[in-house]
């Protein structure tokens, strides 16, 4: 554990990216609670909802890399293309796979007689990001960089 601890504090971007994971996981809480008026701590772990906690974190990353190392460092290009493929991700290919789940989950629900035992738990239907989500994260995660890095920059 203090290894771990001290990696974060000891790199800007990790200890950036983790933070911006960790807001993002909190307004989900928050944007879950506004709307259905439950307090859902399981949003605090999980995956899909808004805003999109993989686009905060990869966007965080790449931000932080291009205001740290510059905008035109072979660093950056990696991240930000690291960031635009989880977002594609995030908003396509996750997002289609629980669209699968949903469909797969009412047809275990309504055909009893065809449901195996080994089927075990209901699929996990939120995977995915709409657009919108992915987009939130991401500002969120460029503003956590930005921030982040304005931050350590006023203190030295």
């Amino acid at each position: 554990m203090n290894f771990f601890v001290q990696i974060l504090t000891a790199n800007l971007v990790l200890s950036l990216c983790a933070l911006s994971w960790m807001i993002a996981q909190i307004l989900k809480v928050i944007i879950q609670f506004l709307r259905f008026r439950q307090l859902e701590l399981r949003y605090l772990l999980s995956s899909g909802g808004m805003p999109s906690s993989h686009s905060s974190v990869v966007c965080t990353c790449a931000a932080s890399v291009g205001l740290l190392t510059g905008w035109d460092s072979v660093t950056f290009a990696l991240a930000a293309i690291l960031a635009f493929v989880v977002m594609y991700d995030a908003a396509n290919v996750r997002r289609e796979a629980g669209k699968q789940a949903k469909i797969i989950n009412y047809i275990m629900e309504n055909k009893q007689e065809m449901r195996p035992d080994f089927y075990g738990k209901a699929l996990k239907e939120l995977l995915g990001h709409t657009p919108l989500q992915v987009m939130a994260g991401g500002i969120l995660g460029i503003a956590v960089a930005v921030a982040g890095v304005d931050l350590l920059a006023g203190l030295s």
